[in-house]
């Protein structure tokens, strides 16, 4: 897990050295490099997530981890890898879901389906926006919008079934033709 109090830190010493920021190599940081830390040293994880960069000096591409501890999908440790692109902020990141799910509003290529990834993203949101739009996709899957339209549809005509297929797809089977790894912290 990244140190985020060393980040601030190594900003200071760095501005108080040579005056700009510097990425690898002496080059100059990019603004979405300079935005992209800036977001990370203000985040405000909740406490059912965690974030993890593969390799510390790359700020673009991360994993997040959240683990929820309520509703339907309560128990389950689901990744997701974030990619920012050099037109952050203006353009939003790539968000994939790395653990297979069933899940209205995840299909089973783990791409994922928030507005504020796609038609809703406005320069001014953050990495903490999307942490927290995840998280409640968890909390409240939405059937109205799916990418996974079968999993969308048993959540609207049987709740129940919906509620057994996700445990049974947390605790690792078959769900219709597709198995689901499981995925239980």
């Amino acid at each position: 897990m990244i140190k985020l109090f060393s980040l601030k830190q190594q900003k200071k010493d760095e501005e108080s050295a040579g005056g700009n920021r510097t990425g690898a190599g002496g080059k100059k940081a990019s603004a979405a490099q300079l935005r992209i830390q800036k977001d990370i040293n203000e985040l405000n994880l909740p406490k059912t997530c965690e974030i993890n960069f593969p390799d510390d000096d790359d700020l673009l591409n991360f994993r997040l981890i959240i683990t929820p501890d309520e509703g339907f999908y309560k128990g389950g440790r689901f990744v997701f890898s974030f990619k920012v692109g050099q037109g952050y902020p203006h353009d939003p990141p790539k968000v994939k879901c790395e653990t297979l799910v069933y899940h209205p509003n995840i299909d089973l290529e783990g791409n994922v389906c928030l507005n504020i990834l796609r038609e809703d993203w406005k320069p001014v949101l953050t990495i903490n926006s999307i942490i927290y739009g995840l998280q409640y996709l968890f909390l409240e899957p939405n059937p109205e919008d799916p990418l996974n339209k079968e999993a969308a549809e048993v959540l609207q005509t049987n709740r129940r079934l919906f509620e057994q297929n996700v445990f049974r797809s947390l605790r690792g089977g078959y769900i219709g033709a597709t198995y689901f790894e499981r995925c239980l912290k």
